[in-house]
């Protein structure tokens, strides 16, 4: 039988609590299946580590992951620790030296979450965004001079390069092609940034002859955010740069319901590192220790990693179950307007699993 090891990081705020229910839910997979078994290894790093050791992890916590399958990941950032020191010391500490750099965040209207949006239902919101996660906007270039003088200067630079665009642009087709519609919408900014966005924008159109059979438009980030709300059904698969698709998908998961919903994927698609899976909603402060954390984050988040890891069946059997719980209203955590808790939510699901009839 296949043994899959997977390292478990609840991190900060209600990540501890997303990341039990979540191995929780996975053991139950694994049981239901009966053809593998997930071996889960706990880190406490995070803000608390880093209130005792003044960092966030350890100097070599990027190659202590790399003996792992997985990485399943709950939340960073506290009110008390600069967002830089906690997104730098442990997310993206992890991501950039294990080279996750493609970040896949599917989109969809979950059955019985209704969404903000008029006169949609369901199938006309379908989307995958697929973020460039490795340089861009969040490339760590640049720096701080004359700081508290009257003469400061502070500078962030975006990194492009023809290698790392056109990998994510070559996988952001591929995904495009793998989904019926085969339609891809490139997100730019070219007008305004008229060197790295450029080289971006011709990328695109190169690894577009790769890729005959998809349909693919561009679409300037600004003109973005109104197609995503006034014209859901035009769009399916969706590639931006690093900022623009972290700023797109909060958008798209608010426009499918609720934050609370939405996975992610930090993938290294040549397999070469292991990929790292986790919720988008961030740590939220406000509601940790209350048990009223939405927990199906972390169970689509789940099915991602089963599905990377081959598992396929789990992962159909897994999402029937996620489907079946948020259908029924009764289980809706507050974020849904409803007043269940993590512990019901994650229960109706693991029962959902057990009673799968395939």
């Amino acid at each position: 039988m296949k043994t899959y090891k997977i390292a478990a990081m609840g991190g900060d705020g209600i990540g501890p609590e997303v990341v039990r229910a979540g191995v929780q839910v996975l053991n139950v997979c694994a049981e239901r299946d009966g053809g593998f078994k997930m071996e889960f290894t706990g880190f406490d790093w995070g803000s608390d580590y880093y209130r005792k050791h003044g960092v966030m992890m350890p100097a070599d916590g990027a190659d202590q992951l790399r003996k792992f399958d997985a990485i399943l990941f709950g939340a960073v950032g506290a009110p008390d620790i600069p967002d830089h020191i906690t997104l730098w010391g442990l997310r993206l500490a992890i991501c950039q030296p294990l080279d996750q750099y493609a970040n896949v965040r599917p989109t969809r209207i979950l059955p019985g979450i209704t969404s903000p949006l008029r006169n949609v239902s369901g199938p006309e919101l379908d989307w995958v965004i697929v973020r460039e996660n490795s340089e861009g906007e969040y490339s760590g270039v640049g720096g701080r001079v004359h700081q508290g003088l009257p003469e400061e200067v502070a500078t962030d630079v975006s990194i492009m390069t023809r290698p790392g665009v056109t990998r994510i642009m070559r996988f952001a087709f591929k995904l495009a092609q793998s989904r019926p519609r085969k339609l891809l919408t490139v997100v730019t900014k070219s007008n305004a940034q008229r060197h790295a966005m450029v080289m971006w924008d011709e990328i695109a159109a190169e690894v577009a002859k790769e890729f005959p059979d998809v349909t693919w438009d561009k679409m300037l980030v600004d003109a973005m955010t109104m197609r995503m709300t006034m014209r859901p059904q035009t769009l399916d698969t969706i590639v931006a740069t690093n900022l623009h698709a972290d700023i797109l998908s909060d958008l798209a998961a608010a426009l499918a319901g609720s934050l609370g919903i939405a996975p992610t994927a930090n993938l290294n698609p040549e397999r070469k590192t292991p990929s790292m899976f986790e919720p988008i909603h961030g740590s939220a402060f406000d509601i940790t220790g209350k048990g009223i954390a939405n927990p199906v984050a972390t169970f689509w988040t789940a099915a991602m990693m089963l599905e990377h890891l081959g598992e396929k069946p789990a992962t159909d059997r897994l999402m029937k179950a996620v489907e079946r719980v948020t259908a029924n209203k009764s289980l809706h955590t507050p974020d849904l307007g409803g007043k269940a808790t993590t512990k019901q939510v994650t229960d109706a699901v693991c029962d959902a699993l057990r009673s799968a009839n395939d």
